[in-house]
């Protein structure tokens, strides 16, 4: 038990230029995937899906999302260079795989819309811990095609729903660079009674 405790106090996400091949084998993707829907789920809704973004898929992601950042760009009166369109080739290449965690929410009365996307994040969260577990490194990210109703849709993502992040995945190149952490003492506090303003 205390392996797991020093694994979880020691957890940091890889740099995405960081990670190279290889990605997880077919077996170990299964084992990663089965413990990421292994989460808090109110309602047993599963109200989240996967997509894996392997391969040749991820250099015309590439392709679709530049054009589409370029489109923004024009819309919103927007320098887009070489070097931006350069950026937006390589969004999901510059991983083995990537894993998108997708909220697809159930229509139900009794569990709110944002207590299904919580679970999302808690199966993202969930996804990078199995993947770490394994000796793999991940990065846990939106960017701004997570809002993008039509770089959604060029991903995959229906209209109705929500994405809690795409993990990218790979092979640490090195170990993990760890940032400041926050003390306790400033995030933790016992109940005073109601807030007052």
């Amino acid at each position: 038990m205390s392996d797991l405790i020093d694994f979880l106090k020691t957890r940091s996400s890889t740099p995405i230029v960081g990670l190279i091949e290889p990605a997880p084998s077919a077996d170990e993707l299964a084992q990663i995937l089965t413990i990421a829907s292994r989460v808090p789920d109110h309602g047993k809704l599963n109200p989240w899906r996967f997509i894996i973004y392997r391969g040749d898929a991820r250099i015309q992601i590439g392709e679709m999302l530049a054009e589409r950042a370029a489109q923004r760009a024009q819309q919103q009166n927007e320098e887009f260079n070489d070097s931006h369109r350069e950026k937006e080739l390589k969004r999901f290449s510059r991983a083995p795989l990537v894993i998108g965690i997708i909220c697809s929410p159930r229509d139900t009365d009794r569990i709110p819309e944002w207590e299904q996307f919580l679970s999302s994040g808690a199966a993202a969260m969930q996804l990078c811990n199995a993947a770490n577990a394994l000796g793999y490194g991940s990065n846990w990210i939106t960017n701004w095609y997570s809002d993008d109703e039509e770089g959604k849709r060029l991903l995959g993502v229906a209209p109705h729903e929500k994405v809690a992040g795409f993990v990218h995945l790979g092979t640490p190149k090195a170990p993990a660079p760890d940032r400041p952490r926050p003390e306790l003492q400033a995030i933790v506090s016992d109940y005073s009674g109601p807030y007052q303003g």
